[in-house]
């Protein structure tokens, strides 16, 4: 068959670039990459709590912490593609940390102390971080370089 007759190649059919222009979306892989950190810090909560019966004002913040910092390099690296400098976005990502790791496990161990299941407060304090960190990440922690000016 001659090249003229072939389709282009599967990666440039309409599904493919419906997947790249939501894949090109900061807030999408965002999401992405904090769904995977989700489920490894409810994953080490339950590890921790559930099977080694640490308290929960212990094992909730070992395991956001933990999370955390897989997401640090996740979202510097794969969401923001940032070229901020290593030094200030650990030292505002850590201000954040050291907030969020008080909201949470504040918002947790509240839930629990209202007789509701942990895992209740574990997905309202989720649902709260989320939506801040986002912001902070795009704006604050790794700002987009801002753009030359272009020359006259």
């Amino acid at each position: 068959m001659s090249d003229r007759g072939r389709r282009g190649p599967v990666h440039s059919g309409p599904l493919a670039r419906a997947v790249r222009r939501v894949w090109s979306h900061s807030a999408v892989r965002y999401l992405v990459v904090g769904g995977g950190a989700f489920l490894i810090d409810v994953g080490l909560l339950a590890l921790l709590h559930d099977v080694f019966g640490v308290a929960l004002v212990i094992a909730t913040p070992t395991a956001f912490l933990l999370s955390f910092a897989v997401t640090f390099v996740l979202q510097r690296t794969f969401t923001f593609s940032s070229d901020a400098g290593m030094a200030s976005s650990a030292l505002k990502y850590t201000s954040l940390v050291a907030f969020n790791t008080v909201a949470t496990t504040g918002i947790v161990a509240g839930i629990a102390a209202l007789g509701l299941p942990w895992v209740v407060g574990k997905i309202v304090a989720v649902g709260s971080t989320t939506v801040w960190n986002y912001f902070a990440y795009r704006y604050w922690i790794f700002p987009a370089r801002p753009s030359e000016s272009p020359t006259p």
